[in-house]
């Protein structure tokens, strides 16, 4: 398969080794800026332009969407319009999806936003075990998803990138990105409520923070995200009927405390490495799996696992906590 890859920052290349990682190695790299374009042609080895016009679309098999969000629905629409699979980074901007789902549902073309979390092994134990029943139905759940927003990109200024932006800021992107596989653990909520604004000079005028309460249909849940965190920590508290789960992810391992035997149960579980620059803690291996899901759409053999219904969902969420508090 042929594979497109639009936008080559630190997404893109990380999706370009994805696909290689995967055997996929027919790629062509596109990027307005010449110089990210030698730089993936240097790093990777791949066919790179600078100029969409310079494509031949129909030797294009699938699109990989890894531009800034204000930038996705532009070529979400000229994937669709060819009748090619695309899949896109996580998105923050709803306005248009609905319109481009509705073209792509037409012409039965594979839209797959991103849901990266939705590959931790973490999460997959974290889920297994929620909606197993084995404690019980889970009546309440706290997490927090911390990091420091200049610590992004060392190498840039936060003002030279999209979260700089305050539609795209980088503590306002977190927050789908976290629900996404909330949702898909806990259910959408009935009612959302939140606070959110900015704390502290993190190099641009943009909110930093965001203070949700859910009420699920079974239980409640608070989400803390924040781009202030010195430190970078995501760590879940879910309490059970009969038990009690933790997970941070410093620790390769979530804990499971059984009320019944009164003991703790630790599910260990392998991350894999961190590509070099980033934290220790965000593996490659997640990405990689994701593609994989994608690759297995397009070739018929399953579903991914999120889709463009869900993504607007989430993301009405997120307006509605905002409009809310406007």
């Amino acid at each position: 398969m042929n594979f497109l890859v639009v936008g080559l920052g630190s997404m893109g290349k990380r999706r370009i080794r994805c696909l290689q990682s995967l055997n996929c190695q027919e790629i062509i790299a596109y990027d307005k800026n010449a110089e990210r374009c030698r730089e993936a042609a240097t790093l990777y080895g791949v066919q790179t332009v600078s100029r969409l016009d310079e494509i031949d679309f129909s030797k294009v098999d699938a699109w990989i969407i890894s531009t800034p969000p204000n930038c996705h629905l532009e070529y979400i629409n000229i994937a669709v319009e060819n009748g090619m699979p695309a899949f896109v980074e996580a998105s923050v901007i709803r306005e248009g999806l609905a319109e481009a789902n509705a073209r792509a549902m037409s012409r039965g073309v594979i839209i797959a936003p991103s849901c990266t979390l939705r590959f931790h092994p973490a999460i997959n134990i974290i889920k297994e075990i929620v909606l197993s029943g084995r404690y019980g139905r889970f009546t309440n759940f706290s997490y927090h998803s911390g990091q420091y927003l200049p610590d992004w990109h060392p190498w840039e200024k936060v003002s030279d990138f999209y979260v700089s932006n305050p539609a795209t800021g980088g503590g306002r992107e977190i927050v789908p990105f976290e629900l996404t596989w909330l949702v898909d653990v806990f259910g959408f909520p009935r009612k959302i409520l939140g606070c959110f604004g900015k704390t502290m000079d993190v190099g641009a005028d943009i909110t930093d923070t965001y203070a949700l309460a859910m009420q699920f249909g079974q239980g409640f849940g608070t989400l803390l995200v924040d781009v202030v965190s010195r430190y970078a920590v995501r760590s879940i508290t879910v309490n059970l009927e009969r038990g009690q789960l933790i997970w941070n992810w410093e620790e390769q391992i979530v804990k499971m405390y059984d009320a019944q035997s009164d003991k703790w149960v630790n599910r260990t579980f392998a991350l894999g490495q961190a590509a070099g620059g980033y934290n220790k803690n965000i593996a490659e291996q997640m990405y990689i799996d994701e593609l994989q899901s994608f690759l297995n759409a397009i070739r018929g053999k399953a579903s991914f696992s999120n889709n463009l219904d869900e993504d607007i969902k989430v993301l009405e969420l997120l307006e509605h906590v905002e409009q809310c508090n406007g």
